[in-house]
């Protein structure tokens, strides 16, 4: 390998110098190695330069000079490795073969005449830097050698060697003056210095500046569409804007959809005005090639996280009004002016839900839009897409097309969007619109399960809780309970009249969902039963206990069980058992608090238990609360609410009926902390009136 500083010597280092002599014809021949550099395309003409002098082809200087700068310069760029050149001069005319080394397949191009095989149309398909090749040379072609990839041309003299024989344009006419390889060179080594669109901007002005000053012509111009809705923009302007007469030269941007564009130059068609004019097109469409794809990028890359974003924040909601109400506001106004949303009710009528303008002062006429009935209406479209399952579109006065709603095989509804006053939806919104419109369903559908779920565990909840508790004179009984989640908590209370007066129960069954309703339910009825019957209280824990060990299926109860008795001089009597509970609060009526009660053993967990009791007198005014673990353990953060804030919450208390003590600890528990309530919570307040 040279050094990338070049001197072309022939004969030394890999460079070799042929001549060969096959009768009046002689050949010289040049081959050289040059590094991926950017000085090659100096060493290559160096090469050129010094074949055709020593071949006495002086006149072929230009054209050969300029199509080496190219071939070289794009080897150097767009391959990214080191090239081979190949230099054959004779009496005919020069050829020069430039290879690269760069992984890929070879584009099979016709090769022969220019006038015969070679379209210009495919050349500009398959690669526009060949364009300066087909128009300059005699005849041109591609090579595949193993592990190297090239092209080469072919310069044609004149008789002699004293003139070149490059094919004229159409419309050129043979006299025409060649603009000098300086001068095309100076063209097309202008690049964008920045990829945006003042970047671009800036690009297209001074290509087409030095275009204008190359053709002699008074102006030009650069019309762009980019598909936005804005249309035909004006992206570059030279001198004056170009004439509509025959003596303006019109050359399309060879662009994809929906890129659409033009350059116009105030030159005469005659000469190598439309050439280099094409050359040009060509080169600015290569740049708004790859500012269409990069914008379609950065594009799907925007909608991708707006889809993302779309279904976080629709899984965050289980409510279905709150869903829906959600649904409009996503959309509008990035993807629509107006949306709304239709769901079906069971008869498969629609009934709007939800909708919302960019506009709020046009909120109330869409909603009037909306109510329309009609076959010409929007919610006759409407009801078309629901029924079919397919995108309609609709027309003023909001135009726009509704999506049908379908989560897992079930027709939802519809959503109907109505399109921006600027442009019409491209096919990425309306797939972004209809991928919108799956996610917001799969949410509706998930809220309306999660509600329906919620039901049935409120009303098995409610099946495990007395309708109301007894009113007696005398004696207050108050109770609040807050379950969570769409799943049915262990938590129970109950009052049962017995022979003498009442047995309060305050329970917790471990676990949530079906088999903790199960065993709520058991302990429930087996505890009514055995007060009814008149079992003594440590007979009733005993059964209870032995029925949880053989049918419980594992689950354990704690368990607060207390009768009162309501005695002559006014007086509550009261005899506590806790079977692994937590101890109750005694408010006296003067505000002093205690806990009362003994530990026991929780139920469902051994053969036998022990459950001391404790005997408790309320006075007129004194109150006893029971609660389950939900009270104690609701979290704010790390800290729990505990016993001793209870307690302290229970104090001020003192005095109040029972339902509102029973009501003013729920809210003080609640509005402990901001998170819902991971457990269940049972509040029962047992007070003596008298």
């Amino acid at each position: 390998m040279r050094d990338t500083a070049l001197c072309i010597e022939p004969g030394s280092g890999e460079d070799a110098d042929v001549s060969v002599e096959a009768g009046a014809v002689s050949a010289l021949v040049r081959r050289v190695r040059l590094p991926n550099d950017r000085r090659t395309p100096a060493a290559a003409r160096a090469l050129v330069r010094s074949v055709l002098e020593e071949a006495g082809l002086d006149a072929l200087l230009n054209e050969a000079l300029l199509l080496t700068t190219e071939l070289s310069t794009n080897a150097v760029v767009h391959a990214n490795t080191e090239l081979d050149i190949e230099v054959t001069a004779d009496n005919e005319g020069l050829t020069v073969t430039v290879t690269d080394f760069a992984p890929g397949p070879v584009e099979q191009l016709a090769v022969g005449p220019r006038n015969e095989t070679v379209d210009i149309g495919e050349v500009a398909e398959r690669g526009r830097g060949l364009l300066l090749v087909d128009h300059f040379a005699s005849r041109w072609g591609t090579v595949h050698e193993g592990t190297g990839k090239g092209v080469w041309f072919r310069l044609e003299a004149r008789a002699g060697g004293t003139a070149v024989a490059t094919a004229v344009p159409t419309g050129a006419a043979p006299e025409a003056d060649l603009p000098s390889v300086g001068a095309l060179a100076t063209l097309l080594e202008v690049r964008p210095e920045r990829s945006t669109e003042e970047g671009l901007a800036d690009f297209a002005l001074e290509l087409l500046s030095r275009l204008a000053r190359l053709t002699g012509a008074a102006g030009g111009v650069v019309r762009l569409d980019r598909g936005d809705g804005t249309g035909r923009q004006i992206m570059a302007r030279y001198g004056r804007a170009p004439r509509d007469d025959a003596a303006t030269i019109r050359v399309g941007l060879t662009v994809q959809r929906p890129y659409a564009g033009e350059l116009e130059l105030d030159a005469s068609p005659d000469g190598y005005g439309r050439p280099l004019a094409e050359i040009v097109a060509e080169r600015l469409a290569l740049h708004l090639e790859n500012d269409r794809l990069r914008r379609a990028d950065l594009r799907r890359q925007t909608w991708l996280t707006f889809l993302a974003e779309a279904s976080e924040l629709l899984a965050q909601s289980l409510d279905v009004n709150l869903t829906m109400a959600l649904i409009p506001q996503l959309v509008v106004p990035r993807l629509g002016q107006w949306c709304a949303v239709h769901t079906t009710d069971a008869w498969g009528r629609l009934q709007l839900a939800a909708a919302t303008h960019a506009d709020e002062a046009a909120v109330a006429q869409l909603h009037a839009t909306l109510a329309e009935t009609g076959t010409d209406s929007i919610v006759a479209r409407l009801e078309e897409a629901s029924r079919l399952g397919t995108q309609v579109m609709f027309g003023t006065p909001a135009e726009g097309f509704a999506v049908p709603l379908v989560a897992r095989g079930q027709r939802l509804g519809t959503l109907a969007i109505g399109r921006h006053l600027t442009h019409r939806h491209d096919a990425d919104e309306v797939a972004v619109l209809e991928d919108v419109a799956r996610r917001a369903a799969l949410a509706i559908d998930n809220a309306r399960i999660h509600d329906e779920r919620r039901k049935v565990a409120r009303t098995l909840q409610a099946s495990l809780l007395p309708p109301a508790l007894p009113h007696v004179d005398g004696v207050g009984f108050a109770a609040e309970y807050v379950p969570t989640g769409s799943e049915v908590g262990g938590d129970f209370y109950d009052v049962v009249a017995s022979e003498n007066g009442w047995v309060v129960v305050v329970g917790d069954v471990s676990g949530k969902g079906v088999q903790a309703a199960t065993v709520t339910g058991l302990v429930r009825d087996v505890i009514r039963i055995l007060v009814d019957d008149g079992k003594p209280m440590t007979e009733i824990l005993c059964r209870v206990n032995r029925t949880l060990v053989q049918r419980g299926g594992g689950r354990y109860c704690t368990l607060a069980m207390a009768s009162v008795v309501q005695e002559k001089d006014g007086t509550l009597s009261v005899c506590l058992h806790l079977a692994g509970h937590d101890r109750a609060v005694l408010v006296r009526a003067d505000g002093k608090t205690s806990f009362v009660g003994e530990g026991g053993t929780a139920l469902g967990l051994l053969e036998t238990i022990s459950s001391p009791d404790a005997q408790i007198t309320l006075d007129p005014g004194d109150s006893l609360i029971f609660y389950t673990d939900g009270v104690t353990e609701r979290r704010r953060g790390r800290e729990l609410f505990g016993t001793a804030r209870l307690r302290e919450a229970a104090a001020p208390l003192a005095g109040y009926p029972a339902d509102v003590m029973a009501a003013r600890l729920r809210s003080t528990t609640i509005n402990y902390s901001v998170e819902e309530p991971r457990d269940d919570i049972a509040i029962l307040v047992l007070r003596n009136d008298a």
